[in-house]
């Protein structure tokens, strides 16, 4: 099956070239529709549109850059709990029916307890994982019912639901989740359809997806993976180290001032360290090593206490290809990739690295279909 790169836009342009995040800043829809068009013309598949608790609502900000492309997906992130699951599948088909099937969901249960408190929600963590299983045990029941149902569980009840909209794709547009608590795996093997993780030593990887396979089969499912990082590359190796470097000096304050040390996520700027499991399994490699597997490269998760998609690729493109692909090689089949420099580093993607990526593949998926 042939890879697929996922990218992330903003909403609003970067203060610098060394930005870390890009979820929150206000609203520019000339600069969505300009960062949608930048993936689309550089080969992306689908793009992440991000969510916080203070951010432009990712639905709409998706839509209207859909509206400006052609062929881009959107992989939209979704927080269970904030809409009711029946119209929740209703607004899913409908947006995959206006975008012609261009829409994948990721589904988060909120990364802290005060973010989650100031949209009004103080279910504890533990609990909202619960929450979310049966969310989407509901809207999939609205999806694939023919007729109108009932449902009674421990969050929701629903009498005589049915909506009139299925999605385009069938059964569903593709469920991605992330996280490496108990109450995420639980969520995501039972339900969820691509398992999203950062960028960690191929070993612990590996480990990582053989575990979660056999929790999935569990319930007859096969899993997909994702892994995110982020790809510093350059013309040689010497001068991508050297771009790596000053990212890293950036992040810290030591190159560009204070500004360049916004975190670009409001609610974690005061943060110093992993605020949940999937941050704390990467600061723990992070604090092991500066480098694992050659070149994965962890100095920006250690500074910036792993806060997100913080693991760095770091080399030529063709070296930086490679060490994708050998997580291809373990059975991910996708890879959300973006810099620190969001259009720029697209552009260069588009021109370096995806089509390296992409034919690499293909020519694994031949090796191996031979064989």
């Amino acid at each position: 099956m042939p890879v697929r790169i996922i990218g992330m836009i903003g909403v609003t342009p970067p203060s610098s070239d060394a930005t870390l995040h890009v979820i929150e800043g206000g609203l520019s829809p000339s600069y969505v529709t300009e960062a949608a068009r930048a993936h689309e013309a550089a080969g992306f598949d689908l793009v992440l549109v991000g969510y916080s608790s203070s951010a432009a609502e990712g639905f709409l900000v998706a839509l209207h850059a859909a509206e400006q492309t052609q062929r881009l997906g959107y992989l939209v992130a979704h927080r269970p709990g904030f809409v009711a699951p029946t119209l929740m599948a209703r607004k899913i088909a409908t947006f995959d029916h206006l975008t012609g099937g261009r829409l994948a969901v990721h589904i988060i249960t909120g990364k802290t307890d005060d973010e989650q408190e100031g949209d009004g929600d103080f279910t504890p963590k533990a609990e909202r994982y619960r929450r979310a299983a049966e969310y989407l045990e509901l809207m999939k029941l609205a999806w694939s019912s023919a007729q109108p149902f009932d449902f009674a569980g421990d969050f929701y009840r629903v009498k005589g639901a049915h909506s009139d909209v299925r999605p385009l794709q069938q059964p569903h547009p593709l469920l991605f989740f992330g996280g490496a608590s108990d109450g995420a795996l639980a969520m995501g093997a039972k339900l969820c359809d691509v398992y999203a993780i950062y960028a960690e030593p191929l070993a612990s990887t590996r480990e990582r997806m053989r575990e979660f396979r056999a929790q999935a089969a569990a319930f007859g499912r096969v899993p997909g993976f994702n892994v995110s990082v982020r790809p510093i590359i350059a013309a040689s190796e010497g001068a991508a180290w050297d771009r790596a470097n000053k990212i890293l000096a950036a992040m810290t304050g030591e190159e560009g001032g204070k500004e360049n040390r916004k975190k670009g996520w409001s609610r974690q700027e005061a943060m110093s360290g992993p605020v949940d499991n999937a941050g704390r399994r990467l600061m723990s490699f992070a604090l092991e090593r500066d480098v694992h597997d050659e070149r994965l490269w962890m100095p920006i998760a250690r500074v910036t206490g792993a806060l997100g998609n913080t693991s760095c690729l770091v080399g030529t493109a063709d070296q930086v290809a490679l060490a994708i692909l050998n997580y291809y090689r373990l059975g991910v089949g996708s890879f959300l990739i973006r810099g620190f420099d969001p259009l720029n580093d697209t552009v260069d993607f588009g021109r370096e690295l995806i089509p390296r990526i992409k034919a690499g593949a293909a020519e694994i998926d031949r090796l191996q279909a031979a064989e």
